[in-house]
């Protein structure tokens, strides 16, 4: 695994309403042939691949293409890797040469689709009788909006707990927490400070912002909602985050903000050897799948387990769910080469052969159920955890938004303050929120 993941899945691409604007004239370059009426029998040509990836993870993808033009000898694929979201996004709007355009985050979902800039698939889906329940319906959700399907899902990413199993045991705990409730006792039991009452080993670090703590992975531990069926914003009506925030902000007044931040700000980055739970500084913690891959690599005798993240107190109903979110491969509109874009789009999303070999290079869960019980997918206990989660009827995700995660972006800023002091009128501040947003979809929606 490379750097690639520091984009996981703090909405730090957020695409605001100036971009969205400017992206609804990404109909350059011409929209190209039509798809066929009939699935062609034989493929030939030329297809323009972009994506994110580099370095080692860039080679897992090409050993896939490698693949796809091996089973179709006169087609031959241009890739371009290392193209992040802003590259693939200006490169449409230019008109650029872009067939396939494969992007880190659903973010995009919702202006990609609105706009045009990738094409509506839903008749070629029709026509190739591709079956979308090979996908949970969580999956599905965040590869279309608002009735358009742009897109189609290229591995997931899969949020739920980590834990020390040696610090755990040493504190007499058998088991990882359930609830948030229980996470905290435990968490409190498994702190330990310094002579001089600074932090030297951390249960568990509250702090929004930190490493992978946000709203958008926290949120299903209540069943908390982001948008109304309209569009609008759900966050100050939703009942489920109050009953997080007021937990979370409780316990890092517990612990104290100054400690807290004076702890973290001596930890190593995320994505370094050093990140923290890995040199057992923090005993448990919020991540997501791919960890299991860093632990491989960076701290390959940590005793270490993974469970899906506790929820609140309330709702122990949805435990063995979580957040999921994960790449999308879409079709430029200005593509000039729209069917074999859709012939390696359906190799890299729906062939399990495929799907499987990028899971395994790549250590992202799989999206489709065959290649979740595939025998050739390579899983450990510990990954295992994220393909149960990735099957819950209780993960959720981030629904797409015209813009893109600018309404997520807007509320943790708010949340990174509003922990360092939580006074004030909750429901007010939240109330505001909600208005922010909403004028920000609507400038970019039109009225």
């Amino acid at each position: 695994m490379n750097k690639r993941i520091a984009r996981l899945h703090l909405p730090v691409m957020a695409l605001t309403a100036a971009s969205a604007l400017i992206l609804s004239g990404c109909t350059s370059g011409g929209s190209g042939s039509d798809f066929a009426t009939t699935t062609p029998t034989e493929l030939s040509g030329t297809v323009s691949f972009w994506h994110f990836f580099s370095d080692r993870e860039a080679d897992v993808i090409q050993s896939v293409v490698d693949d796809f033009e091996k089973a179709n000898p006169k087609v031959k694929v241009t890739v371009h890797p290392g193209q992040d979201d802003e590259k693939l996004r200006k490169a449409i709007s230019t008109g650029s040469n872009v067939d396939l355009g494969l992007s880190y985050s659903t973010d995009i979902v919702g202006n990609f689709c609105s706009t045009g800039a990738f094409r509506d698939l839903g008749d070629v889906i029709k026509r190739d009788n591709v079956d979308m329940n090979q996908f949970t319906d969580t999956v599905k959700s965040y590869t279309e909006f608002d009735g358009t399907r742009c897109s189609m899902p290229v591995l997931a990413d899969v949020y739920g707990l980590y834990y020390n199993k040696d610090l755990l045991s040493a504190a007499g705990f058998t088991e990882p927490p359930k609830t948030l409730g229980e996470l905290e006792t435990m968490a409190d039991a498994l702190t330990t400070y310094n002579a001089d009452g600074s932090i030297k080993t951390l249960g568990f670090n509250p702090t929004m912002g930190w490493y992978e703590n946000a709203p958008a992975h926290i949120g299903p531990a209540a069943g908390a909602e982001w948008l109304n069926a309209d569009g609008t914003s759900a966050i100050g009506t939703d009942a489920g985050w109050p009953d997080l925030i007021n937990w979370q902000t409780a316990y890092v007044q517990k612990i104290g903000w100054d400690k807290l931040n004076t702890f973290t700000s001596g930890l190593g980055q995320e994505f370094s050897a050093d990140n923290a739970f890995q040199t057992g500084q923090v005993a448990m913690n919020m991540d997501g799948e791919y960890r299991t891959a860093f632990i491989d690599d960076q701290a390959p005798k940590l005793n270490y387990g993974t469970a899906p993240f506790p929820t609140a107190d309330a709702h122990t109903d949805l435990y063995g769910g979580g957040y999921i979110t994960g790449n999308i491969a879409g079709i430029s509109k200005g593509s000039k080469n729209p069917e074999l874009a859709w012939a390696l789009m359906k190799y890299l999303t729906t062939d399990t052969a495929a799907v499987v070999k990028l899971s395994n290079g790549l250590k992202n869960v799989p999206t489709t159920h065959a290649a979740l019980t595939s025998s050739d997918l390579e899983v450990s206990p510990q990954f295992q955890t994220f393909l149960d989660i990735s099957e819950s009827e209780h993960t959720t995700t981030t629904p797409p938004s015209p813009v893109g995660a600018g309404y997520q972006q807007s509320f943790q800023d708010w949340w990174n303050i509003y922990q360092t002091d939580p006074s004030g009128d909750l429901s007010t501040a939240l109330t505001d929120i909600d208005k922010q947003i909403n004028d920000s979809i609507e400038l970019v929606s039109g009225p």
